[in-house]
């Protein structure tokens, strides 16, 4: 028999039984034959099916949903139903400039299909159209997640060294949460300390999106060692512990000024913050140096049991947090809380300013104790709840895998 090329339409033949089994063939979309000592080649394909269509509609300054929706050329009806979808989950009239709001179209139809939102780095929310109707539901972020280890030597401060191994700068602040409860970074750094952390990447697609937990972390502070180890437990519930299992919460935060606010790109405008007063016995407080707007926190859980005008102090919190221990935040520039209102730890409860008797913008800060100014860096705080009996073995596994790598 001559070669020749025979097109041949696909379609499924059951064949045989092979091994008790029936398999399914489809035949192929071209044969070619070769004469009767010849062989018979084969390629099988199968059908692809066509990718949605996607669509990126980045959200705008004081756009509204609706704005954007029609500017895509999403009808009235849809853009609707799916508000009305989503108000019980996230209300779309929220949405924030800078984020990107995805629509997805079907390949045979054209029409919309789902709107994607991102909420926060850990969830997105997801309004599908199903059969006649629109339903909205938070869905966690699936990332690729890598996990990596940076260490350094500080020279100047903490951040500056993060940034010379390379470190998101979301890693430095993170770090630095980590151990908010033990070191004021602000202060307590000096030069020779080191750092060691475990930290995750995220990848979407291919491509880094974000760092994720800190898995382990360590600070050598003028030679003592801080180590950090997170863990969650079968609760649920999940913290940063030492070696012991005990947790590195603490009742009060070292310094009422964020990290990040003392030298990052998180600011903008003065981005440093230092103690430029130290605790002595002519001045029983710690003096941070911040522009004016600064956010300013509370240390500790309690009531505010004076805010207001404070003489020389200025505008003037002071939080009552049990019946031994007090803090006042002076100077301030305005409020966030009231008198009597209660508070948490870490909450804004105002922003650094210059009132009263005052050189220039800073916050006057000051811990009393039955009624008597101590140095708040001096004193020491037992830990919250450490790991639980129970959960030891589990967490000394955990504990284990990360502390090689430190």
């Amino acid at each position: 028999m001559k070669a020749r090329t025979a097109a041949i339409i696909a379609v499924p033949v059951l064949i045989a039984a092979v091994a008790g089994s029936l398999v399914l063939f489809w035949r192929v979309n071209r044969v070619r034959m070769k004469g009767a000592q010849g062989t018979t080649a084969a390629v099988i394909s199968a059908p692809v099916p066509t990718p949605d269509r996607t669509e990126d509609v980045t959200v705008t300054p004081n756009a509204t949903f609706g704005e954007l929706l029609s500017g895509a050329g999403v009808s009235g009806a849809d853009a609707s139903g799916i508000y009305a979808a989503a108000k019980s989950v996230y209300d779309l009239a929220n949405i924030r400039a800078g984020k990107v709001i995805v629509l997805r179209y079907a390949p045979d139809t054209g029409a919309l299909k789902e709107l994607v939102y991102p909420l926060n780095g850990d969830e997105e929310l997801h309004v599908r159209r199903e059969g006649g109707a629109w339903t909205a539901a938070k869905e966690t972020i699936a990332y690729d997640v890598k996990v990596k280890t940076a260490k350094g030597t500080v020279t100047s401060s903490l951040y500056a060294a993060g940034l010379s191994q390379g470190l998101d700068e979301r890693v430095i602040v993170g770090f630095a949460d980590v151990f908010q409860w033990t070191v004021d970074f602000s202060q307590d750094v000096r030069a020779g300390d080191t750092f060691s952390v475990v930290y995750e990447e995220r990848y979407r697609d291919g491509k880094y999106v974000m760092p994720g937990a800190i898995l382990a972390a360590e600070y050598v502070n003028g030679g003592d060692a801080h180590r950090a180890y997170h863990f969650k437990d079968a609760s649920g519930a999940e913290g940063y512990y030492d070696a012991k299992g005990a947790s590195l919460r603490r009742m009060f935060l070292k310094a009422p000024v964020a990290f990040k606010y003392i030298t990052s790109g998180f600011t903008t405008g003065a981005r440093y913050v230092s103690a430029f007063h130290q605790f002595n016995k002519s001045h029983m407080a710690i003096d941070y140096a911040a522009a004016i707007g600064t956010p300013i926190r509370a240390t500790a859980d309690g009531t505010v049991a004076f805010a207001g005008w404070g003489g020389p102090y200025g505008n003037k919190i002071t939080i009552r947090h049990n019946g031994t221990y007090s803090t006042n935040y002076c100077h301030q520039s305005r409020f966030a809380v009231k008198k009597g209102q209660h508070v948490v730890q870490g909450q804004l409860i105002g922003y650094v300013g210059t009132t009263g008797y005052s050189t220039g913008p800073h916050l006057h800060y000051e811990m009393v104790k039955n009624g008597v100014k101590i140095n708040p860096l001096k004193e020491v705080f037992p830990g919250t709840d450490p790991v639980k009996e129970t959960e030891m073995p589990t967490f000394q596994q955990t504990m284990d895998r990360w502390a090689s790598q430190l």
